[in-house]
């Protein structure tokens, strides 16, 4: 997965709390989400609360399926330390309860 793929991705899935997401997915898009706040707080800090407000449910959905992808319930996200292990970890290469493994990178 690419940087755009992982943000039209994001913004597709933005209310998506089912399935499961790629590392990949999750970098590129934690990625986008620190330039977009960089870039919008540089014209204002309102617009850089904007830009946070924009992405907040999309981003919580994509770590919620990231957490799925290492077969972890979501709620998982709210454990600081370990949710960065979770985040970190390469992702169950089957299925697991949460569906089929996202599709490959490329």
């Amino acid at each position: 997965m690419n940087f755009q793929t992982a943000i039209r991705s994001g913004f597709m899935n933005y209310a998506n709390f089912k399935g499961r997401a790629s590392r990949a997915e999750y970098w590129w898009w934690a990625l986008f989400t620190v330039i977009l706040s960089i870039l919008l707080s540089s014209i204002d800090d309102s617009f850089g609360n904007l830009g946070s407000l924009v992405t907040l449910l999309p981003s919580i959905a994509v770590a919620i399926r990231r957490v799925h992808d290492v077969d972890r319930a979501g709620w998982f996200i709210l454990v600081p330390f370990y949710n960065l292990y979770l985040v970190l970890r390469r992702g169950d290469a089957g299925e697991n309860r949460f569906g089929p493994p996202p599709p490959p990178s490329i």
